[in-house]
């Protein structure tokens, strides 16, 4: 299982509960959780094949951004 990690913009708890049914319905994502407390918001995916392009693909769609972060 590899793990993606991005700068986002899931700012709050409202945040999270707008991304939430969409990241634990993906069927790639095995697991998520992002950190609202981090001053850049960090989301992390654990997944055995999603990539990095099909997060933020899927956060893009409901009004958030996901920069990979390397």
């Amino acid at each position: 299982m590899k793990t993606l990690k991005f700068k986002s913009t899931i700012n709050c708890g409202n945040c999270v509960s707008k991304v939430k049914p969409i990241l634990d319905n993906h069927d790639k994502i095995n697991s998520w959780e992002v950190d609202t407390g981090h001053e850049d918001k960090i989301l992390t995916v654990k997944s055995d094949s999603i990539s990095e392009k099909e997060v933020s693909d899927a956060l893009i769609e409901i009004g958030f951004k996901a920069e990979p972060i390397q």
